[in-house]
């Protein structure tokens, strides 16, 4: 018998068990993507595209600024108001500390409101007493200048025919005569905005007796309504503008007041008539700088012209030179150079911009605006957050309206 054959088995592996498929399920599918073309060469410099995004967005600052105007130029009463309301807080508010050492903060506010009543009134009373003394006198040394100047234009170096003033003055008359029932009109137009500005005035005074009590309280209300990581940036930006706000309003009075007296003290020494109305408008005009003091004492100079003659009218006008330059280089400095620190290039864009965008009243609003934009983004750009100069808090003091 032969041996048993001793073979490997060759019988297949089993297969491995697996795992069951739900019912009506597949095997994911790898998705294959496509190749990406090639991106196409930019052919738009660099630069370029940098302006481009700089003015897209400088035009919706544009739009936003322009909306911004056209609503509070609707809203002209009681947004003059308020800024009425801060310059009078602005003004007293170092009184009223002050009294407020030694009597209840409401009293001090009381006493501070009644001075500066006693002061204003006194002003325009003396202004007042001054013309009605002199109001004879002056209407006979006007007819006499205006002769005056008649005589003076025949002469060199303008040879003009004799009664050119009086024919102007005819002109005059018979203009108004034409015109009185648009006159009268203007004049019941103006009537209506003496309303608007005894309303202005009334709101003014309101809101300073409470930002004078009250405004440290105001503030800090209103800086609890903000999310607490916003609040030290807004503390820090209503510090910078209040104190700019504050320092060039005083600074603006006390530079308008001395600009007052020297011309004051200028026309009294050539007698020139009305010296304490023309104080009045030095002092007024000189709120509205660069221009407004020049304008001032060319009024002064019409005077002196009709008054006392051409000599003493070139004196005048030889005046607004080195009031000039006293204010410029001498005043401004020393006044408001702590707190405004803007070129008087931007002061004059700014005075010119506001005229043009809201007459009178833009004019002299432009500065303050122009230098607490300037002071706020001076602070935000030049301080760090305060907890990278370890002084972090979640509030801060405001602009303090009624404390130091």
């Amino acid at each position: 018998m032969g041996r048993p054959d001793h073979r490997p088995d060759h019988r297949p592996e089993p297969r491995r068990a697996r795992r069951p498929r739900p019912l009506g399920s597949r095997p994911p599918r790898v998705p294959v993507r496509p190749a990406r073309p090639a991106a196409p060469v930019e052919h738009v410099p660099a630069g370029l595209r940098t302006a481009a995004g700089y003015v897209w967005r400088l035009g919706l600052l544009g739009v936003a600024a322009y909306l911004a105007v056209g609503v509070l130029g609707e809203l002209e009463v009681p947004v003059i108001a308020l800024f009425v309301a801060l310059v009078i807080t602005s003004v007293l508010r170092p009184l009223v500390d002050l009294l407020a050492r030694t009597l209840p903060r409401s009293l001090a506010v009381l006493v501070a409101f009644l001075c500066a009543l006693v002061v204003v009134g006194g002003v325009l009373a003396l202004v007042g007493t001054n013309v009605a003394d002199e109001w004879n006198r002056i209407g006979d040394e006007l007819r006499g200048g205006l002769g005056r100047i008649d005589h003076w234009l025949t002469g060199a170096p303008f040879h003009l025919r004799a009664g050119t003033v009086t024919d102007l003055r005819a002109k005059v008359g018979a203009f108004v005569s034409a015109h009185r029932s648009a006159l009268l009109t203007t004049a019941l137009s103006g009537a209506s905005r003496a309303v608007e500005l005894v309303t202005g005035l009334a709101l003014a005074v309101f809101c300073s007796v409470f930002f004078l009590h009250s405004g440290d309280r105001m503030w800090s209300w209103a800086q609890r309504q903000l999310p607490a990581r916003a609040r030290p940036v807004w503390g820090r930006a209503g510090q910078a503008a209040w104190r700019t706000f504050a320092g060039y309003t005083r600074g603006v009075l006390i530079v308008s007041a001395v600009n007052a007296a020297l011309v004051g003290l200028a026309l009294a020494l050539l007698r020139v008539p009305l010296v304490l109305p023309l104080m009045v408008v030095e002092f007024v005009a000189a709120l509205v700088p660069l221009i407004g003091s020049p304008i001032a004492l060319a009024i002064a100079a019409l005077v002196a012209l009709a008054a006392r003659g051409p000599v003493v009218a070139l004196l005048v006008l030889a005046l607004i030179v080195v009031i000039g330059q006293i204010e410029g280089h001498l005043l401004h400095p020393l006044v408001l150079g702590w707190s405004v620190r803007i070129h008087p290039v931007a002061i004059a864009l700014s005075v010119i911009g506001g005229a043009v965008l809201a007459g009178v009243l833009g004019a002299v609003v432009a500065v303050p605006v122009v230098s607490v934009a300037w002071a706020v983004l001076t602070e935000l750009r030049d301080h760090g957050p305060p907890a990278a100069r370890g002084r972090a808090g979640p509030g801060g003091n405001g602009p303090g309206i009624s404390k130091r």
